[in-house]
């Protein structure tokens, strides 16, 4: 009986047979959305998938036309800026993985970020050394953060000390909670202690303590200063 010989295929995968990893970038520069898109083409394992110049724009793409594993945001955009559209994607509980890329390194606003689902920071002095870094490590299911970012959130973690970054001017929004916001809606259109109290179903001294909290969280003097922090942060 002669000897049967069994050969099995041998497939090689190359880089250009895998599955490449989709990136959408959304910035108000296109100078710097250029500049993303030389890093991200040095990488065969990383395609641009597109790009949004608002925050009304990503919202509509993630909407519709969403093929992307990745957004990469920034957080200063017309008409609805990075902030609001974190927000607004967890509130429709996108499966979306975003890391933003922002000039902004204040660790509170990087850990608000991150509440609102972010994924990732980067810092955009430091974008060209670790953006392809963060998009590998995100689609993979990590989180990833630039070197400054990293070690402020781990002397955060340890009970260090961290000095105030810089953070943008909407930044206050972050801080107020939902039920903040419900009170702060109606006193924009114009309710009274008495009826939001009905509204919410609270005591009229716990809106009155809501009031003074969102006055104080909000730096504004007024209603009218509630009112102008209420359109300028997209909240009515």
């Amino acid at each position: 009986m002669g000897i049967v010989r069994v050969i099995f295929p041998i497939y090689i995968c190359t880089s250009s047979m895998r599955k490449k990893i989709k990136v959408h970038i959304a910035d108000d520069h296109k100078i710097l959305i250029e500049g993303v898109v030389a890093v991200i083409n040095t990488d065969e394992e990383v395609e641009v998938e597109g790009f949004s110049l608002t925050g009304e724009d990503v919202l509509k793409w993630a909407k519709k036309k969403n093929t992307a594993d990745i957004l990469i945001l920034d957080i200063n955009m017309p008409v609805y800026d990075g902030v609001t559209v974190l927000r607004k994607l967890k509130e429709k509980e996108s499966k979306l993985k975003v890391i933003v890329l922002s000039s902004y390194d204040d660790i509170s606003f990087v850990q608000n970020i991150l509440k609102l689902g972010a994924k990732g920071f980067v810092n955009k002095s430091s974008a060209g050394e670790h953006i392809l870094k963060a998009i590998k490590a995100v689609y993979r299911g990590e989180k990833y953060f630039s070197d400054g970012i990293k070690d402020d959130l781990l002397k955060v973690f340890t009970g260090q000390e961290v000095d105030e970054g810089e953070k943008p001017e909407t930044a206050a929004i972050l801080d107020l909670t939902r039920r903040e916001i419900d009170v702060l809606k109606l006193i924009v259109k114009e309710y009274s202690t008495a009826d939001i109290s009905k509204i919410l179903k609270l005591s009229t001294n716990t809106v009155e303590t809501y009031r003074k909290n969102l006055l104080k969280k909000t730096k504004s003097k007024n209603a009218v200063g509630l009112a102008v922090f209420a359109v300028s942060n997209n909240i009515i």
